[in-house]
């Protein structure tokens, strides 16, 4: 490994600093843990040191991403992955109708059974509460995410039950945003739906952060939220639990 090559490369404790503002939870034990689970291949020095480039920082953000956000399992992370990889490999010709992040793909319930970590009874239960919908007798992307989530939920004594007034919230935000981009969907200009299509992803993200902002403020207000200190336990909102951080395995 020569001089520039070095330099173009992080330590583990550089990558801490990178991304520690975005997730204070990271840990050199957590990131050695990913390595040993094969989500991330860093490089080494010549010392044995390992070598952080910006497309592994890249790949740790979106990793720590998925976790925190959508608390998938580690080897649904590692099927995205691997998806991720195969298409900056072969990227889609223009003009296909596919980008990256394209959420289309189908699964079966088997597959989804699988790679979310749940059972027969717990999948008829979130589609009994309408947490999950099938296409035939196929699954999107969002049921296997859901499906994921509910089952980390269940860790800690959450039921399917506890969760439909989410679902219900859940369509609520929708009726909201398809009442701000509806004038735009009745124009026939494929500009204008793809503008209404960003625009309703825009607002649900800020949606998503409102959400997540307010429930930190009611926990604080309760009491019940354990600050910064990520060695105590407590309620964790929008980020991982101490006590399941490597459960997702």
């Amino acid at each position: 490994m020569n001089a520039s090559f070095a330099r173009s490369y992080l330590g583990i404790g550089e990558v801490l600093v990178e991304l520690r503002a975005e997730f204070p939870d990271i840990s050199v034990s957590k990131i050695r843990f990913l390595e040993a689970e094969g989500l991330i291949s860093p490089a080494r020095s010549p010392s044995g040191y390992r070598r952080f480039g910006p497309a592994d920082v890249d790949q740790l953000r979106f990793i720590l991403t998925a976790q925190r956000d959508q608390y998938l399992p580690l080897k649904v992370i590692k099927e995205r992955l691997a998806a991720r990889a195969a298409l900056q490999e072969h990227p889609e010709p223009p003009g296909s109708g596919r980008a990256a992040g394209d959420r289309t793909e189908m699964v079966s319930r088997r597959e989804l059974l699988e790679s979310a970590g749940i059972d027969e009874a717990q999948l008829a239960e979130l589609e009994t509460h309408g947490l999950i919908k099938r296409a035939g007798r196929l699954y999107g992307q969002d049921a296997l995410d859901i499906a994921a989530t509910v089952a980390a939920l269940a860790r800690y004594g959450v039921q399917a039950r506890n969760l439909r007034t989410v679902a219900t919230a859940a369509d609520r935000d929708v009726a909201l945003i398809e009442q701000l981009v509806g004038p735009v969907l009745k124009q026939r200009d494929p500009a204008a739906r793809r503008k209404a299509s960003q625009t309703a992803r825009e607002v649900a993200a800020l949606l998503l952060r409102l959400h997540g902002a307010m429930l930190e403020a009611a926990l604080a207000e309760a009491g019940l939220y354990a600050g910064a200190d990520p060695g105590q336990p407590g309620v964790y909102v929008g980020r991982e639990c101490p006590s399941a951080e490597w459960g997702s395995a």
